[in-house]
């Protein structure tokens, strides 16, 4: 098996981030994700560049439109520097509301017309730290050239810091080809989707900028269900996903349109309850790889083989807890 499998963070407080990596890393996994829900994003990697020295980790990601260009500039070139070059910079656009009402910023015109200045004017920035270039870029969302010595860190050992974007829609799969080096693909998709729709996008973009799809890492965060309680749990997040207007066409696809549309309206009157009855059996077996713990590697490299080059679960890894279910799995690969 070629898929690399990585780790998630649950959302824990700073001071269990250390035990956290150090036991991710010991167990086997290649890379651990931080995402951004209730902590900052960027903070768990000092500690994870700390008491690590062979496992990649980065952002799963960290939320682009609430900072700038400089600001996440900065911060990735500090992990980058302290870990060693094992940082991945992972970003996402969240949507119009929050990025609006919860982080008390613009919504650009353009999503992906910001995005795309945003990442250039960030290797702006480590293209004048590391070579000495000038800092000379004009957008229409940014307008950077000043960096004088006192505010210019200088060269690291390790400047080529990846970038992955993460998106459900074929906008942002087709930047990703275009600029990133990887892709993180959303929780809510299939195999279809991912094979039919997102894969064919990177390609696209990837060769407008003359390069192969295989240049852009898939990174695959999979459902997964191997109890009646965790099918539940998953059942819950599917129509929780699938009520989302902008995540739509995932569902249009299977022909589940009409579902998505009854799921957007119980969700606008607060019918949480009554959202996950309308996923049936069908549903949940595309969206989730259910099985036994002992046949969930099989199952699950039979559905991303050569789709997916980065793959984890929809489960946080907390030390202690379902350690054998980890330890089987990672064997497997």
């Amino acid at each position: 098996m070629t898929i690399q499998i990585d780790a998630s963070l649950p959302p824990a407080a700073l001071t269990a981030i250390p035990e956290i990596a150090r036991a991710a890393e010991t167990l086997g996994f290649k890379g651990l994700w931080s995402t951004e829900t209730v902590h900052d994003p960027f903070l768990p990697g000092a500690l994870i560049a700390e008491h690590t020295s062979r496992m990649e980790f980065g952002t799963a990601v960290a939320i682009a439109f609430a900072r700038s260009p400089a600001t996440l500039a900065y911060t990735a070139w500090d992990l980058a520097q302290a870990s060693g070059g094992r940082f991945i910079l992972g970003l996402g656009t969240q949507v119009k509301a929050h990025i609006e009402r919860r982080f008390g910023m613009p919504w650009p015109d353009s999503v992906t017309g910001k995005l795309r200045e945003q990442i250039a004017a960030i290797r702006s920035f480590w293209d004048t730290w590391q070579n000495g270039a000038p800092l000379k870029f004009r957008g229409d969302y940014y307008r950077l050239s000043l960096m004088s010595p006192f505010f210019n860190p200088g060269p690291i050992e390790h400047p080529d810091i990846p970038i992955y974007l993460a998106g459900v829609n074929t906008g942002l799969a087709r930047l990703a080809g275009e600029v990133a080096d990887g892709f993180v693909v959303h929780p809510f998709h299939t195999r279809r989707y991912l094979n039919e729709v997102l894969l064919p996008a990177i390609q696209q973009g990837a060769a407008r900028s003359g390069r192969q799809r295989q240049a852009v890492r898939v990174s695959v965060t999979a459902l997964i269900a191997t109890t009646p309680q965790e099918q539940d749990f998953i059942r819950q997040q599917i129509s929780f996903y699938a009520s989302t207007p902008s995540y739509r066409r995932v569902m249009a696809l299977h022909g589940w349109e009409a579902t998505a549309e009854q799921l957007s309206g119980l969700a606008a009157r607060g019918s949480w309850g009554e959202m996950p009855a309308l996923i049936d059996d069908e549903m949940l077996g595309t969206f989730a790889v259910l099985s036994t713990p002992e046949d969930l590697a099989d199952r699950l490299q039979a559905r991303y083989e050569g789709l997916a080059d980065r793959l984890g679960v929809y489960l946080p890894f907390v030390p202690g807890e379902r350690d054998g279910f980890w330890r089987s799995l990672l064997k497997a690969w």
